[in-house]
């Protein structure tokens, strides 16, 4: 949806977290009438949010938290430039140094941490599903 829907549905009480990323200009959230629905479907739902998106749900549904860290700030710098070979260093470096704050700063809050390793996102499925299974969540 454009800014302006946006920043309309927030007034309306649709997006129950939100946030802005001003080097991109971009809003991101959640939409409550979609989650409601899914909720009341039964369904597991899996979003990925900030620290702030990550306190709202889990104080508002009791959800459980898991920070997935990349290996290194290295490995994270290198997947930058693959995903974006036009990236400039400057915006590298703001990347970095935002991933390490919230490595400092909101890591703990976490119920888990899962290191996300180059090359081996299936383990890093593995033990979210196990973490998953852990906290009783249904899988089928």
């Amino acid at each position: 949806m454009s800014k302006e829907e946006f920043q309309n549905e927030i007034k309306r009480g649709n997006i129950i977290e939100h946030t802005y990323i001003e080097n991109r200009d971009t809003y991101y959230g959640s939409y409550k009438p979609d989650l409601d629905k899914k909720i009341e479907a039964g369904l597991n739902i899996i979003v990925n949010v900030d620290i702030v998106g990550a306190k709202y749900f889990k104080e508002k549904y009791d959800a459980t938290t898991i920070f997935i860290k990349p290996e290194s700030l290295d490995e994270l710098k290198g997947r930058f430039t693959k995903r974006d070979p036009n990236i400039s260093p400057e915006e590298i470096e703001k990347r970095i140094q935002n991933a390490q704050e919230e490595v400092d700063r909101e890591m703990n809050f976490y119920d888990y941490v899962v290191i996300n390793a180059n090359g081996k996102l299936e383990i890093a499925i593995e033990k979210i599903i196990d973490i998953l299974k852990k906290e009783n969540y249904s899988l089928s």
